[in-house]
């Protein structure tokens, strides 16, 4: 098996992790529950539970050296054939990314039109996209071809010839613009209205389903469930330190994140916008806001969607590297018949997803009231994510010699630090996280 290096894996890593979710979702989470109070939230979500299950991913890739499948039958006490059922996780990967092909799809044909004239009004911006995603079917095929070409290209060459390239090549582009988006952001007057927003702690919007977008975040902004970890953290050599490298992620991970979120809300509160836009705050708001600033708003829109672009590239490759790792060892596939298989049913999801949406396709397409597209969203993030992390926490807890985990992790980090982490992924990360599943699904209030 290929070997990241070091530096390779925590920019694989953090490729994997940094994605739509930070640049695009969180931010309109957080304006949909009022800032301060909500950022401390996920903070806490990230801390205690996403870099605990982080952490646990990690080790068990390393130690392992495996595909997910493998790892639990390999790193299991009686070495049970059963655990490997437990690799399902890894197919969640392509069916997040059948989806998420064509959001990418989406934010690259806004990189297209902002080389031109941008929408210069919510009504004629929320028209525009819209259309998009309701009538232009052929547009958003050709789109998401070019987004699965591109993933399936990648992916092709392997951990260090493609994802590791492509990650050190990517990563430090999105950092640059990123940062560059933040230094025009601190020179508008709206700056420090959006560190109050961010960091001014309004209590009155946190509720339970406050506490489960918090989760739900931190679940997928760190890539955690679907096998992307551990599959990564399976080529990374012995001696490296994986509890440091979690937090490096970790630490990558939730500045984009916040830095993100203090770019756009500037943005925003600049135009006198709303903080509460939604989901369409990239598409609609955005955009608009971009078209008052003249030419340099047109600079700024290209930086700004290829900053998005690039973080969902890195993202994409990630979740289907598990599975072709599953495909390849378990299997016996060579790399390009998995690619082949893999690429296929992304892609054809993809657009059964896209085609949910279209005012042509959309009706035969919706079950007990949610589109292919959304039920895709919903069980993976919503449920197949949560049960994996949980089964991964009960595994590491209860079926892992605790005597094997500690010797590998007290190389790196004291024994008290080892000792709370354990409690963590042993007892309270698997507790919380079902009773908020049980929650979120309505069955327990």
């Amino acid at each position: 098996m290929n070997k990241f290096s070091r530096i390779g894996f925590i920019f694989a890593a953090a490729g994997s992790a940094v994605g739509l979710g930070n640049i695009w979702k969180f931010p309109y989470i957080t304006g949909e529950y009022g800032g301060g109070a909500f950022v401390l939230v996920y903070l806490l979500c990230i801390v205690f539970i996403g870099l605990v299950v982080f952490i646990a991913e990690s080790y068990l890739g390393q130690a392992s050296e495996a595909n997910v499948s493998s790892t639990f039958i390999k790193m299991s006490k009686t070495k049970n054939p059963n655990w490997k059922y437990a690799g399902f996780m890894v197919f969640a990967g392509l069916f997040i990314l059948a989806f998420y092909s064509v959001v990418l799809g989406w934010i690259l044909n806004y990189i297209i039109v902002s080389f031109g004239n941008l929408p210069n009004s919510a009504q004629a911006a929320g028209n525009s996209f819209n259309t998009l995603i309701s009538e232009k079917i052929g547009l958003q095929i050709l789109l998401h071809s070019i987004v699965a070409l591109i993933t399936i290209f990648i992916v092709l060459k392997g951990v260090k010839d493609g994802i590791e390239k492509i990650n050190l090549i990517l990563m430090p582009l999105l950092g640059v613009i990123m940062f560059g988006l933040l230094a025009y952001a601190l020179t508008l007057d709206s700056f420090s209205k959006s560190i109050e927003f961010m960091f001014r702690a309004d209590w009155s919007k946190i509720d339970e389903n406050a506490l489960l977008a918090a989760l739900g975040q931190a679940f997928f902004t760190l890539s955690l469930g679907i096998g992307t970890i551990m599959t990564y953290s399976a080529s990374l050599p012995q001696k490296n330190n994986f509890v440091k490298s979690s937090l490096y992620v970790a630490i990558v991970d939730t500045t984009i994140a916040i830095v993100a979120g203090l770019i756009i809300f500037s943005f925003l509160f600049a135009a006198g916008a709303k903080s509460s836009a939604g989901p369409g705050l990239v598409f609609i708001s955005l955009p608009v806001i971009f078209e008052q600033w003249g030419t340099l708003g047109n600079i700024i829109a290209v930086a700004f969607f290829s900053a998005l672009l690039f973080a969902g590239i890195t993202s994409a490759v990630s979740m289907i590297e598990p599975v072709l790792m599953l495909f390849i060892e378990r299997f016996n596939m060579t790399r390009k018949k998995a690619v082949a298989i893999c690429g296929s049913i992304f892609y054809i999801f993809g657009i059964i997803a896209l085609l949910s949406m279209s005012s042509s396709y959309k009706e035969s397409l919706t079950f007990f009231g949610k589109n292919a597209f959304d039920w895709m969203d919903f069980l993976t993030s919503s449920i197949s994510m949560p049960i994996a992390a949980i089964i991964t926490c009960i595994f590491l807890g209860f079926f892992v010699d605790k005597e094997k985990i500690k010797n590998k992790f007290t190389q790196h980090v004291p024994v008290a630090i080892f000792n709370i982490w354990y409690v963590l992924v042993k007892y309270i990360v698997p507790l919380a996280v079902t009773i908020l599943l049980l929650n979120k699904l309505g069955i327990i209030k």
